[in-house]
């Protein structure tokens, strides 16, 4: 056992996902069969950065009893937020005006203060970059890759992508008997930021078709003139899966918000956008449907907790082997360990060649190209 660790915290920041709560699980259990205990900073660092909404303490003990029951539930027991950057802390100055300042070392401090020695950090790019800031500075920082959008490199998949899809994948099952019903054009909006993981599998496997992806420009002409062709060929429905951040060929995409201090640029709108052009463009009657959150929420996919079980107790083994600075990775049979440098600041997108995307395209599904 290493005598240099004998107490760690966890982060949990960003988006939330389903698996949130099963690896803290395991990393509450791991850590416990080591005798280490075990801290949870709440919302993301906002336990350490925003003290004043935490009177009794923004770092609180995790013992093995708290974290018993909650492996299927979503969300996550300590919180979690994607504002306030720690490394772009929106600060309000004297005058008025607000300005993004570097609060890492409040962080350092307070972990010194609670003598936690080792920190992991669950969450997506931004969390990550972050947790590779900390560890350059010197923190012991272990990463457990988090987002529905599997938009993180060097990892097969990411928990959360999983339960995302099989949710989309039932939603969009239920929307063809309606759509066919009514013999309308439905268009349904999923999450993925820039990358369309979410849109390409769920689309794939509820049989859409039409899918449209960031990495794909869609021309709007000739996505209607598939749909009308469709029509002329005796099918009187059709189901338009879009990625929020999917493309026009002019480059456009719907933002709903533009980033700001402390706030990353928000996307969504493209289904209601689409399902006005495409009734006009095509005659039919259109309606949008966008699952926003609700991809978000609900119980993990067993995959999911399987996966985030592994992730947890092997950040837990990555800390005992005196790591520091990697990501657990999920690479198929094992999992293994990355650094996070190689990770902070990139996103995986679909690929061009991807073996799925060209079966999208063997089976006849419009792309929007």
């Amino acid at each position: 056992m290493n005598s240099a660790i004998r107490r760690i915290a966890i982060s949990t920041g960003g988006g939330d996902a389903p698996g949130l709560n099963a690896v803290i699980h395991a990393v509450v259990k791991a850590a416990h069969q080591r005798q280490w205990e075990c801290f949870g900073i709440r919302e993301g660092f906002n336990g350490i950065l925003r003290p004043d909404r935490y009177p009794q303490d923004g770092i609180i003990p995790l013992s093995t009893q708290m974290v018993e029951q909650i492996s299927h539930l979503g969300g996550t027991i300590l919180g979690t937020t994607n504002h306030g950057n720690p490394l772009h802390y929106p600060t309000t100055m004297p005058d008025g005006s607000v300005q993004e300042c570097d609060r890492t070392p409040d962080i350092h401090r307070a972990l010194r203060e609670h003598q936690i020695d080792a920190l992991i950090c669950i969450g997506g790019d931004g969390t990550l970059t972050i947790a590779n800031a900390l560890h350059e500075q010197g923190l012991r920082v272990i990463g457990v890759p988090k987002t529905i959008d599997n938009d993180l490199d060097k990892t097969f998949t990411t928990f959360g992508f999983d339960t995302a899809v099989a949710f989309a994948t039932e939603c969009v099952d239920r929307l063809h008997s309606t759509a066919s019903a009514h013999q309308r054009i439905m268009v349904v909006e999923v999450m993925g930021r820039y990358a369309g993981w979410i849109a390409l599998h769920s689309g794939l496997a509820s049989h859409a078709h039409a899918i449209l992806l960031p990495e794909i420009p869609y021309d709007s002409t000739k996505l209607s003139d598939f749909l009308i062709a469709r029509e002329q060929a005796g099918h009187h429905y059709s189901i338009v899966l879009a990625a929020e951040g999917a493309t026009t060929i002019q480059g456009q995409r719907e933002v709903q918000q533009a980033a700001s201090a402390g706030y990353v640029e928000r996307l969504g709108g493209i289904g209601e956008q689409l399902a006005h052009k495409l009734q006009a463009s095509t005659g039919k009657e259109a309606r949008a449907v966008v699952l926003g959150h609700l991809l978000r929420g609900g119980s993990p996919t067993a995959f999911d907790r399987v996966s985030a079980l592994r992730f947890g107790a092997a950040a837990v083994r990555a800390l005992e082997q005196d790591m520091s600075g990697v990501m657990v990775a999920l690479a198929f049979p094992n999992v293994n360990y990355v650094p996070l440098a190689e990770v902070a600041g990139r996103m995986k997108a679909v690929p061009a060649d991807s073996d799925t995307l060209q079966t999208a395209r063997d089976l006849g599904i419009c792309l929007g190209d």
